[in-house]
């Protein structure tokens, strides 16, 4: 067990409130200790980013590949060590931690090493402009020009803490920015753990920095401080729109990937193999990091003749998997981050229960101690008005509702407020292209729950504002600067 110090300016620098103890969510024992900040931290950290931000701006664009490269390297090199702290402080499962957790990371520094190098300058064809009382006539050339932002506050989520923060820092640094990061308060231990890795890749001190706290309060300072001209965050809807809210105080640029109720829509063409493709697909909400995913495919809506049937499949799936520690290899779902997360699922679990939904797999605390977990727990007969329908759990909980025809089938999918990701699953993948044109969300995969990295990430309505992913990641962290000459 280690007390970390706040990664400021290229160095550690020791908490002035101390620490507070970061819990394995599996044997409920303290994994290491994290700093709290106090807002003269948060400001340091600012300030350092502002004073270094300039000159790394200035970098070449190879210098940049290159660090961001050698970072990945590092990664790489130090995956013992890494791993090993990812999966105790965020209880994921062995296999996915070692699968996911640090090799994605690794794939988004080195995409960022190439974006590095990708064209900032978009040639404008010259035009002739009249003479005008504001100046004389001519032909007129033109340049759109992607500049820095600033400094980037990027604030992770807990799911995938250096998954998340790699998503954020490597496109902001690649285009010349500088970063404060604040981690989530469940996990940051691997995120600080970056700031020496980071100053080995050969960044400039200052460059990047990581602050932690145990509560909002750290991100509110820095999300407040003068000094910061852009904030990433993802995380909750209800903490994204209070970030909204402060930084359109000063007009700071948003990033934001909020919450996700994912509705993967079975049509009644869907043939044995399409069915088997989405039972698979909707279970994975079960045996992927135990539903704690903003993408994943909660709500199964299922047309009316195919119902009983997905539900006896979904039922089965859940019953083969096996819930324990994350450890062991044969373990498919490992606890929740907290007791705090685990007792709000459940209280979701009771609420449906109450109202009169079918409790068909799980729905009770699995006899496992110590450790937070939750029972892989399936829910039919569910209308579209229960919060269980509506609200992101972020839990391992799936509801099935029923549909007659697609017009109710997009009905049901948009009658939510979010909009990040949506599935539909048919025999027939124009239909499911044209469906997919009908449902407000950012993102649609079809037959599918894999994703593609270069395309667009955000969502609609209370999903977010802006994407990420690919080059439209590396443009979300610029500005866009016109630069016109008389030719």
């Amino acid at each position: 067990m280690r007390a970390y110090g706040h990664w400021i300016d290229g160095a550690w620098q020791a908490p002035e409130r101390g620490h507070y103890p970061v819990v394995n969510p599996a044997t409920e024992q303290v994994v290491g200790e994290a700093p709290e900040a106090t807002p003269a931290e948060v400001a340091a950290a600012v300030t350092a980013a502002q004073a270094a931000q300039d000159g790394w701006s200035r970098t070449d664009p190879r210098k940049r590949a290159a660090v961001l490269e050698r970072m990945a390297e590092l990664l790489i090199e130090h995956a013992g060590k890494l791993t090993a702290l990812l999966q105790a402080e965020t209880g994921a499962t062995m296999r996915l931690t070692t699968a996911m957790q640090l090799p994605t990371a690794v794939d988004r520094f080195r995409r960022c090493a190439r974006g590095a190098l990708e064209p900032d300058v978009l040639p404008i064809a010259p035009r002739p402009v009249r003479a005008s009382p504001l100046a004389p006539g001519g032909l007129i050339g033109a340049a759109a020009v992607r500049r820095p932002v600033g400094v980037v506050a990027c604030i992770t989520s807990y799911n995938f803490p250096v998954v998340n923060l790699a998503g954020k820092v490597g496109p902001a640094l690649a285009m010349g920015n500088a970063v404060v990061a604040k981690p989530a308060p469940q996990d940051p231990l691997c995120c600080l753990e970056l700031g020496p890795l980071f100053r080995e890749a050969g960044l400039p001190d200052g460059v990047f920095n990581v602050v932690t706290g145990s509560g909002a309060a750290t991100g509110e300072a820095l999300v407040a401080q003068p000094g910061v001209d852009m904030v990433s965050f993802t995380g909750s809807t209800a903490v994204g729109k209070k970030i909204a809210e402060c930084a359109g105080r000063s007009m700071k640029r948003t990033l934001m990937e909020l919450g996700g109720k994912g509705a993967a829509i079975v049509l009644g063409d869907a043939d044995t193999k399409v069915l088997e493709s989405a039972i698979g697909a909707v279970g994975s909400v079960w045996s992927f990091h135990s539903g704690q995913v903003c993408t994943a495919p909660t709500r199964a809506l299922v047309h009316r003749s195919l119902y009983e049937r997905v539900v006896t499949g979904l039922r089965d799936y859940a019953g083969s998997l096996i819930v324990g520690q994350p450890v062991d290899n044969s373990t498919i779902v490992g606890p929740l981050i907290s007791a705090a997360h685990r007792d709000r699922v459940e209280a979701y679990i009771a609420g449906a229960r109450e109202q009169g939904a079918r409790i068909v797999a799980g729905g009770t605390r699995p006899a496992l101690r110590p450790g937070f977990y939750a029972a892989p727990t399936l829910i039919a007969d569910v209308t579209p008005e229960m919060p269980v329908a509506r609200e992101e759990i972020f839990g391992p909980v799936v509801v099935v509702i029923p549909f007659d025809d697609e017009d109710e089938a997009i009905r049901i999918a948009n009658s939510t407020p979010y909009g990040l990701y949506d599935y539909v699953f048919s025999a027939d993948t124009g239909r499911a292209w044209a469906l997919a044109a009908r449902l407000c969300s950012g993102n649609v995969g079809i037959n599918t729950v894999q994703r593609h990295p270069e395309t667009p990430f955000g969502g609609f309505k209370e999903s977010g504002v802006g994407r990420d992913g690919g080059s439209f990641g590396l443009h979300a962290y610029s500005e866009l600067q016109s630069v016109v000459w008389p030719s």
